[in-house]
């Protein structure tokens, strides 16, 4: 009693004394948040990897225009038509592309196929010592250990010429699915007492058909639910060096570290509910809809109970429709345009229409709420989170492994990342921070 007490003591004055005044950042003109007082990103790095495109500046003004994403300058919509289109899985193809800069000829996407399958299995001992003796609650904190495990089975770990971190990243894009999946079935036996599986992964299958393969106890999975997987993984792999853990990995590689400490930083920040976790938010905010509103289909139901929710009468009480909006997109994000396409196709498969019309309902209804009730006239759209919940969701994924499999697939942007850091970078990531305390004078013991 006494220790929480004294605890409870100390947290007061550290809330006390680490609290500065909000005006003071707007007398300072302080960029919070890497923000300029527009909204928009402050501009401290240029890349060749990712651009996300969402609106028109013109004359200082924010025009909403269609949400475009380019990977290495090719546009997200090509791609996935593309592969699609031929009848090929994708996420080998665009980590190839992210990596090195172009489009791999059959050739080169068979060796780079092939590598990552031999790369796939964890080295010697790694499961035994590394995952099964140490499980985690959270996949994430497990995954991030594991990355930094992967320093001392590694026999060349601090080297940062380019050969040697285009070895680790391969070996890293191969082994994450198998890091996330070993790293569930440990929680799931060691937490929940289930059955513990832990089945190999296959030279043969590529990176979507190998998670599902190795999550599900009878290692099966149809066409249509690998290739949804598989294009999740593709949207999902990079988004510009703005976002908050491929920023990490360019702030963390500039100072010069290992490839296996840059990349448990991502992890980490990818593991926060205001980034990774998103789609979890919806999921659980879908639930709450699901169970208080009665007719699904009743529109005038929906916008109702919607309306509580952004009036802070339901739900969490944050006045938030989770999985509409997003930093830089407008009028569209298309990685939700493509995701529901295919979530479409997957709800007819599952008998589960009634339940993808419902979001369509909340996505048709939603702005013109959103409008009269925050009197606002931002332009809201569905982003990737509002329905990546729910395609994970129908291929009978756990919640635990949504943000996992978000760092499944960003690896290869953040590895592509590191690379462009490494060869371009050059100078240590050092903003200014403005000390306003002012000067103290030091109290002896007795005085204080």
């Amino acid at each position: 009693m006494g220790e929480t007490n004294y605890l409870d003591r100390l947290a007061a004055l550290a809330e006390k004394n680490n609290s500065i005044p909000q005006d003071l950042y707007e007398k300072y003109n302080v960029k919070r948040g890497l923000r300029n007082s527009d909204g928009t990103g402050v501009l401290v790095g240029l890349t060749e990897i990712g651009e996300v495109h969402g609106y028109i500046l013109d004359e200082g003004e924010r025009i909403p225009d269609q949400g475009r994403l380019l990977y290495r300058g090719i546009d997200i919509w090509e791609i996935v038509k593309g592969f699609q289109k031929e009848g090929r899985f994708g996420f080998e193809e665009i980590s190839y592309l992210l990596l090195f800069g172009e489009l791999p000829d059959r050739q080169s996407l068979e060796e780079f196929n092939k590598l990552l399958g031999e790369n796939r299995c964890l080295p010697d001992g790694f499961v035994e010592d590394m995952i099964l003796k140490a499980p985690s609650n959270d996949i994430m904190n497990k995954l991030a250990r594991s990355v930094l495990a992967s320093y001392t089975y590694d026999p060349n770990p601090d080297d940062l010429s380019i050969k040697n971190v285009v070895r680790q990243s391969i070996e890293l894009i191969a082994r994450f699915p198998v890091m996330v999946a070993y790293g569930y079935e440990a929680k799931a036996h060691y937490y929940e007492n289930q059955s513990l599986y832990i089945h190999m992964p296959r030279t043969d299958l590529n990176t979507a058909e190998n998670l599902l393969h190795m999550i599900r106890p009878d290692n099966q999975y149809t066409p249509l639910e690998a290739e949804l997987l598989d294009l999740s993984l593709v949207l999902h792999a990079e988004h510009g060096g703005g976002n908050n853990s491929t920023f990490s990995v360019h702030v963390i590689a500039s100072t010069g570290t290992d490839t296996y400490s840059v990349i448990a930083a991502a992890v980490g920040s990818l593991k926060g509910p205001k980034h990774g976790g998103a789609n979890i938010k919806v999921m659980e905010m879908m639930d709450d809809i699901k169970s208080n509103v009665r007719d699904w289909a009743d529109e005038e139901e929906v916008k109702y109970y919607l309306a509580k929710i952004l009036n802070k009468e339901a739900y969490d009480r944050k006045g938030l429709i989770y999985g509409l909006g997003h930093a830089v997109y407008t009028l569209s994000d298309p990685r939700a345009v493509l995701l529901k396409q295919k979530a479409e196709e997957l709800a007819k498969e599952k008998g589960l229409e009634d339940e993808f019309a419902l979001y369509q309902t909340i996505e048709k209804v939603s702005p013109e709420l959103f409008a009269a009730n925050k009197n606002s006239s931002k332009i809201i759209a569905p982003n990737v989170d509002f329905y990546s919940g729910f395609v994970y969701k129908m291929l009978n994924i756990p919640t635990e492994l949504y943000t996992p499999i978000f760092a499944i697939a960003r690896i290869s942007g953040w590895c592509a990342h590191l690379l462009e850091e490494l060869v371009s970078g050059g100078r240590i990531v050092r903003p200014a921070y403005k000390n306003i305390i002012g000067k103290r004078t030091y109290l002896p013991m007795e005085e204080r």
